[in-house]
């Protein structure tokens, strides 16, 4: 009876034991299944970045399968003008924008009162100067028209880009980025500044003004199927300091998912691809 006795207490604790093991086991599965499910939640990320169709966008394409390799998910919200990325950033709509170049943000925000900064510099696309019926710099006739954007932070831009060129001087004491039409001392040609127009509308008036030089953004160029280095007239050199950035809220500047996109945009990858297949219309920067 004793032994009988015996053997079933033993039989009991194994029992108890074993089902107290299942239930730690199945305790530690959940456990880890928990953790790895919030680990995943933690590392899928969704980024919205505005873009101007040409080459932003077409940049960022390139960089969306790396940057689902580190987590994240990029959507492109395409535009074809320079006003509303800023407003659908500053608004939320967008988590960041990339079409602009730092005196455009700089403008905007003096302007509008937006809490928006820049995290890292991209590429330049060097500005140039198109005409139909005129071929060389120098046979410039006189009082022809210059068409250019309403763009005012583009505007020392170019009209330096005119002193460079010999057609007109900029007053003493101006700074060249600073420049607007009324700084222009001497005008020998008596060139007519328009500075009228949106810049997406620039490669229509250079196919209808044949006799007019017209400054297209080389964004708006090549979407014409205008190439910069072979179709201008003069352009601007790849030094300038017109780079084109990703622009986020001040509040953003420090997301990790943003700044991994700046570092993408800035790998030798990417950037050998801006190299390629713009052939110098685009020129990257990592800085």
């Amino acid at each position: 009876m004793k032994k009988i006795l015996t053997l079933l207490a033993v039989l009991f604790i194994l029992v108890l034991a074993a089902c107290g093991g299942n239930a730690t086991n199945k305790e530690e599965e959940e456990t880890k299944q928990d953790d790895a499910n919030e680990d995943a939640t933690q590392e899928e990320v969704t980024i919205k970045v505005g873009a101007s169709s040409v080459p932003h966008a077409e940049i960022l394409e390139e960089a969306k399968p790396i940057l689902a390799e580190k987590g994240i998910e990029l959507e492109i919200e395409q535009y074809e003008e320079y006003v509303l990325p800023n407003d659908d950033l500053a608004s939320g709509e967008l988590d960041a924008n990339y079409f602009q170049h730092i005196p455009y943000l700089e403008q905007t925000v003096a302007d509008t009162g937006y809490e928006l900064t820049h995290i890292g510099s991209i590429h330049i696309e060097p500005i140039g100067i198109y005409s139909k019926l005129i071929e060389d710099i120098d046979a410039v006739p006189e009082g022809s028209e210059v068409i250019l954007s309403n763009s005012v932070s583009d505007h020392g831009r170019i009209l330096g880009l005119f002193q460079k060129a010999g057609l007109i001087t900029i007053a003493d004491g101006v700074e060249v980025a600073d420049a607007t039409i009324e700084d222009i001392e001497d005008n020998p040609k008596n060139l007519t500044f328009s500075p009228d127009y949106e810049p997406a509308f620039l490669p229509e008036l250079y196919e209808t003004e044949e006799d007019a030089l017209v400054v297209i953004n080389t964004n708006f160029a090549i979407g014409a199927g205008l190439s910069p280095q072979d179709d201008s007239l003069f352009i601007e050199e790849d030094d300038s300091p017109y780079v084109n950035i990703i622009a986020v809220k001040e509040e953003d500047k420090d997301n990790e998912a943003l700044n991994t996109l700046v570092e993408v945009l800035q790998s030798e990858e990417i950037q050998s691809f801006i190299t390629e297949k713009y052939e110098g219309a685009v020129v990257p920067v990592s800085k």
